[in-house]
């Protein structure tokens, strides 16, 4: 029989939240039941659900950073059992035989991964996100979260976190490289984090120095204003490695200026705009633009691993199930730091509609 939960579901990209009833599958052989105890915002998860990045079905839950305590296993799990503790990111299923999911990159599965909502599933139904009580998944796509993180600092880790850190992995960032992290957001804190506990010496590039204390207090040595006068020309040549974390447009060549030669700039932003570029700015240094979109479920668990061991979690705001209309236009106005956590026991005494 299929488990009825409560979720905050959207029934249009203008309608406010709404506590409604949901099924969540009874568990295949394969499957974990999850007791979601933090659900994370993303600005992915208002994207979507206001029908930004393409239409979607309503009603609909979103949510991919979820943090919580395995409550049922199927019959043939052998990864987890009642109790532990346990994460889902931005993916629930991928095929598992082509050749990006063989070599541990579900993300970019051939046959396309099933996003944790908004997506089909393998059923034929439409997935239902983290903003709920409980989610049930294929144990493939269940992270262990280490008993060093708490479940409400972790549940970002599962978007945020893998996000900076896949980059910042692939590119092999090291003892004593200089990385420059664009932004100091919910990503942007993350790389911040990560880079500094690789070894990298870092730099927060903002607009303005109004988070200079927060960015040394993250790990940075400096923050610096790209409003000032003159400050590509001031600063090009410094950098290993530019994270750019930002949506918005950025002035490409300039940013690639600051590389040394061979020096990367790795983008997990998506500004709705293409941006150009001159050949020239990569040509001359033979210099890297590069994107990155999240990690397989084996690099997620690392990143988990990785912070767990150096003592990193996101930092955020907790909210209940109530504030979630206000967080979602404090997100957009910035105006967060630097996570909105849900805390899904508010959803106990709530009343759904229906």
């Amino acid at each position: 029989m299929p488990i009825t939960v409560k979720a905050l579901q959207k029934t249009g990209p203008d309608a406010p939240f709404e506590v409604r009833e949901i099924e969540r599958r009874d568990p295949r052989a394969s499957d974990v039941v999850i007791d979601i105890e933090a659900a994370g915002i993303c600005h992915s998860d208002i994207h979507t659900i206001r029908q930004e990045w393409g239409e979607v079905t309503y009603p609909l839950a979103v949510g991919h950073e979820i943090a919580g305590v395995v409550s049922a296993v199927g019959e043939g799990v052998t990864r987890f059992q009642v109790g532990d503790r346990v994460g889902v990111g931005c993916m629930v299923n991928s095929c598992g035989e082509c050749e990006q999911c063989e070599a541990g990159e579900e993300q970019a599965c051939l046959r396309g991964m099933v996003g944790t909502y908004a997506a089909t599933d393998v059923d034929g139904s439409v997935t239902q996100g983290g903003y709920s009580q409980k989610v049930t998944v294929d144990e493939r796509f269940v992270l262990r979260i280490p008993d060093g993180l708490e479940l409400d600092e972790a549940a970002p880790l599962l978007c945020a976190g893998i996000t900076s850190y896949s980059p910042l992995a692939r590119w092999g960032v090291t003892e004593g490289d200089k990385v420059a992290v664009v932004g100091l957001g919910g990503l942007g804190h993350m790389g911040v984090q990560l880079a500094a506990a690789m070894g990298a010496e870092v730099t927060v590039l903002s607009r303005s120095l109004k988070k200079e204390e927060m960015a040394r207090e993250l790990g940075a040595e400096r923050l610096l204003a790209t409003s000032e006068e003159g400050f590509f020309d001031a600063h090009a040549g410094q950098f290993d490695l530019i994270l750019n974390t930002v949506s918005a447009a950025i002035p490409l060549d300039d940013y690639l200026g600051l590389l040394k030669p061979h020096g990367v700039l790795a983008c997990v932003g998506a500004p709705p705009e293409p941006l150009p570029v001159q050949m020239f700015s990569l040509i001359m240094g033979g210099k890297v633009l590069t994107g990155s979109n999240i990690g397989g479920i084996a690099e997620t668990q690392e990143m988990l691993d990785f912070c767990a061991e150096h003592g990193l979690g996101a930092r955020i705001e907790r909210i209940g199930i109530d504030d979630v209309d206000g967080a979602y236009e404090r997100v957009v106005d910035g105006d967060v730091l630097f996570r909105f956590v849900i805390d899904t026991s508010t959803f106990e005494d709530a009343e759904p509609v229906g």
